[in-house]
């Protein structure tokens, strides 16, 4: 028998250089150590009449992940702003969170500025960079979240304090029960999806072997249309291939249409229905209409939530879709940490010296 190189431990730490499985077998603990950082937040802010949520790339699904969470919790409108500029609505009322692993991603930087220049009510979160630097400057409140690791990987530090500041600001209530029950779930997941539990018993490896070779399609809906454009990030980032998402009932008006031709492109694919098991009844019909119109040599999965509440529901999914884009970068002999692309396009894009004319604003607004 064959033993595939995902139950080679010694293999996979000769791949994974930078060790990310083991931070993905840890993560209860970093959601722990966040919600303990998280209370050091101190906000003084009156009730808003929106929110926006500005940042990019791992930093901003924090953002879409709350905003998910929150719709049915929330008052006001919540916003995520992946732009160098905030809406023009944002003023003196807005609570502005500006969401920066790196704290040096110029579009955050940008938004950051504009919301100084509107009088929003901001608070920063990052990990240090221009960012904090320029909220200490500019007496901002800002949350400080542990740096060295790569900003994907440090979820647990952009979307606990933000749970955690919007509550302190008085808008929701309830989220340490949420955070229990997803940490006790996490930890069972990372456990039986660890490096060292064998394919055949670990849901994610064996996951990977079946997706290896396609292009996966994600389908999500509700609180899932963030945890599928989660996956989507994570096997372009991890698994360094290409990969989309969709959401219910929106792909019913369009993207089923795509598969008539069938056999010409299912070849390529795999699809992803990202489920739960109180899904709403038009959902769950819509979902099973569509399985059947899809051809049938089109390999689909289904990766199905854990827990009661909605944020052990959203991040028992999210760790299964991590676990597996990590392993089918191993199984590919792909380091799943670094980004050469992304550093390439920032080293072209700072040569147009945007980011220094950004900052030379901020100084302005210095105290």
């Amino acid at each position: 028998m064959v033993v595939s190189i995902l139950d080679k431990t010694s293999q996979i730490k000769k791949i994974d250089k930078t060790d990310m499985l083991s931070f993905l077998e840890n993560v209860a603990y970093h959601y722990k150590k966040a919600e303990k950082i998280s209370e050091n937040i101190l906000i003084n802010f009156h009730k808003p009449s929106n929110i926006i949520l500005g940042g990019m790339g791992g930093s901003a699904i924090a953002g879409e992940i709350f905003k998910d969470w929150a719709k049915e919790k929330i008052d006001i409108p919540v916003e995520v702003v992946r732009d160098y500029y905030l809406p023009n609505y944002s003023s003196e009322e807005s609570l502005v969170l500006i969401l920066s692993y790196s704290g040096n991603t110029e579009e955050s930087l940008s938004a950051f500025l504009h919301s100084l220049k509107k009088g929003c009510m901001t608070f920063c979160i990052s990990s240090g960079g221009n960012l904090i630097e320029y909220s200490k400057k500019t007496a901002t409140p800002y949350l400080c979240i542990p740096t060295g690791m790569p900003p994907r990987v440090a979820l647990p530090y952009l979307l606990t304090p933000l749970l955690i500041a919007i509550k302190k600001s008085g808008l929701i209530k309830g989220i340490k029960d949420e955070l229990a029950e997803a940490n006790k779930i996490l930890a069972q997941l990372s456990k039986a999806n660890s490096c060292k539990t064998l394919t055949n018993a670990n849901y994610c490896k064996k996951l990977a072997l079946e997706l290896n070779g396609k292009i996966p399609a994600i389908y999500g809906f509700g609180i899932f249309a963030s945890v599928a454009h989660r996956y989507k990030q994570q096997f372009n980032e991890n698994s360094k291939i290409p990969s989309k998402f969709e959401v219910f009932s929106e792909l019913n008006h369009n993207e089923i249409v795509g598969w008539e031709q069938k056999s010409k492109f299912s070849k390529y694919y795999s699809i992803i229905f990202l489920r739960d098991k109180n899904e709403p009844y038009q959902i769950k019909s819509r979902i099973e209409m569509t399985k059947n119109l899809l051809p049938s040599d089109l390999k689909t999965f289904e990766i199905w939530s854990q827990g009661s509440s909605d944020l052990a529901k959203i991040l028992s999914t999210i760790c299964l879709g991590d676990f597996t884009s990590v392993y089918h970068a191993i199984l590919n002999k792909i380091d799943p940490t670094p980004v050469k692309t992304i550093n390439q396009l920032k080293e072209k894009l700072g040569k147009l010296h945007t980011k220094e004319k950004i900052l030379r604003e901020l100084e302005q607004y210095s105290k």
